[in-house]
């Protein structure tokens, strides 16, 4: 039986079982199975390595585990290197690990518009953050800035990338929220904050600390044309309400994530993907353009 996963930690809140799952069985390939498969950091490597003579064709890699992935894996494609994160591995017969990121060209398909000549702004530092920035560059924005609430890790990025480090929020034509804030945390997100010691905060005051963590007031949040959260919820996030209300275009992080995944698929699989299957598998309604547009 082929085998698939994500790798991840935390990977509760993950859909891309959902995702693949009906995607194969559309397909009538029934002997293929996608798998939640949560793993910390400490025990990335052994566990990666374990999985291809485990049964495993391949894997996607989310939240910690991009860079990691990239130096793990034996091949890398010119792409991923460049990014400086991998997204998407896959187990060959001889053992061998090669690693791809299909997140920059799953952004680039989701937007459903050139970013050419648009001034871009990517909060957040990691691994989804280096795939935005590379995508933007290369799909010809005129200008990719990155902030981070650690300035060193957002200037580590723009040094690798060729971008520029911004020490606060400030104005472009695109937002892209590569961070986890805005996670649904009873799903199995992140926490980025310790844990209250009251009840926590929901409604307006919730959705004001979380733009805030990312530097922002919800009348700055629509101040862009163009606003992506990679996020997904139930719901939405803070930061796609408030830029609604704002009268912003924006993209669900679902968008991206069916995106990257049916190229992950093609690549495992050598077959087309069944987008519509995979997109209504997510929760998705709608004809596949971005929210808000």
């Amino acid at each position: 039986m082929p085998r698939l996963g994500v790798l991840g930690w935390p990977v509760a809140h993950s859909r891309s079982p959902a995702i693949h799952n009906a995607a194969f069985a559309s397909l009538r390939m029934d002997d293929w199975r996608y798998q939640r498969l949560p793993v910390p950091p400490v025990l990335f490597a052994e566990t990666t390595r374990a999985l291809g003579p485990s049964g495993f064709v391949g894997a996607n890699v989310t939240i910690p585990h991009k860079a990691a992935a990239l130096a793990l894996a034996d091949r890398s494609t010119e792409a991923a290197s460049a990014i400086g994160a991998a997204n998407t591995l896959t187990f060959a017969p001889d053992g061998t690990i090669d690693a791809e990121n299909t997140d920059a060209p799953g952004l680039i398909a989701a937007l459903k518009t050139s970013p050419r000549g648009m001034r871009a702004l990517v909060l957040g530092a990691g691994g989804s953050a280096r795939a935005a920035a590379w995508a933007l560059r290369q799909a010809g924005a005129s200008e990719v800035s990155v902030w981070n609430r650690t300035p060193e890790r957002a200037e580590a990025l723009a040094r690798d990338l060729g971008v520029r480090a911004v020490g606060r929020v400030e104005g472009a034509d695109l937002l892209v929220n590569c961070t986890a804030v805005g996670m649904d945390r009873s799903a199995g997100g992140p926490a980025r904050t310790p844990a209250p010691q009251k009840p926590a905060a929901e409604g307006p005051a919730a959705d004001a600390g979380a733009l805030s963590e990312l530097g922002l007031t919800s009348a700055q949040a629509g101040e862009y044309s163009y606003v992506v959260d990679m996020v997904y919820r139930p719901g939405s996030t803070p930061l796609l309400l408030a830029a609604r209300e704002h009268g912003a275009r924006t993209l669900d992080g679902l968008e991206i994530l069916v995106a990257q995944g049916a190229l992950s698929f093609e690549l495992w699989t050598g077959r087309p993907a069944p987008l519509a299957v995979m997109r209504r598998a997510a929760g998705i309604e709608g004809d596949g353009g971005p929210e808000g547009g």
